[in-house]
């Protein structure tokens, strides 16, 4: 059944006005008509069941009939990247979407060789994602900041997983083998790496747990789907999951 992400408060009986974009999808796209069936989530309010009530030239207005299921949220991890090509960084977002991270911050590094970022774009691919995996929230993607800047504001409590591309750290699994359940983020950084003196201070950091990624050096995009993807299966949502 076709989900939709929507910022409106939702609750029993209600009246839904879709916007264009998401009236042109649901009619013209998918050719959904009066009496079909959709499901709606905010992040909020769960996630409820619709019947498309009005379809015309001014919109397609949805009545809400029933919780489907209610508010969940993903794992409390946020994604930390360093800002690379656009094509890169919007897989990278999509992907964090797909796999849980609750955020995604974009940072700038002394090796970084790009600088902005269209938040509003990334938002909107965040939301597709959430939309097509069936998760109930959405990740919120924050502008870019510097790396010396997010350190200095950082939340001790928060554990910084430090994916540490250059030095003798423990491979992933093994770094967080043990470690006990705790708020956390992951860092990638940029196409060259850490200068010596980033990794010099993230590894002065009684938060941070520097892992690396295996022998390849991954690109940006491929080390943040790596090191998301680990994690998940050591500390997050994936943890004992069995095959049935």
């Amino acid at each position: 059944m076709i989900r939709l992400f929507v910022s409106a408060d939702l609750t029993q009986g209600q009246a839904l006005a879709l916007d264009p974009g998401q009236s042109r999808y649901l009619t013209a796209v998918m050719r959904r008509v009066v009496g079909d069936e959709v499901l709606v989530f905010n992040g909020r309010d769960g996630e409820w069941r619709a019947v498309i009530e009005v379809s015309g030239k001014r919109g397609a207005i949805l009545r809400l009939t029933a919780l489907e299921r209610p508010q969940a949220l993903a794992p409390d991890v946020d994604l930390l990247v360093a800002v690379v090509k656009r094509t890169r960084v919007e897989t990278i977002v999509e992907k964090a979407a797909e796999l849980g991270a609750r955020r995604v911050r974009l940072v700038i590094t002394e090796r970084t060789n790009a600088e902005r970022a269209r938040i509003d774009r990334l938002q909107i691919i965040a939301a597709e994602a959430a939309e097509q995996t069936g998760r109930m929230d959405v990740p919120q993607i924050l502008e870019p900041v510097k790396l010396a800047k997010l350190l200095a504001e950082w939340d001790p409590p928060r554990r910084l997983l430090f994916c540490d591309e250059a030095g003798d750290a423990k491979p992933v699994l093994a770094a967080l083998d043990g470690v006990p359940p705790a708020p956390w983020a992951i860092l990638i950084g940029p196409e060259g790496g850490f200068s010596p003196a980033e990794r010099a201070t993230l590894r002065g950091l009684p938060y941070a747990v520097p892992a690396a990624l295996g022998p390849r050096i991954l690109r940006a995009d491929t080390a943040a789907i790596s090191a998301l993807t680990l994690w998940q299966a050591a500390q997050g949502d994936w943890r004992g999951l069995e095959l049935s």
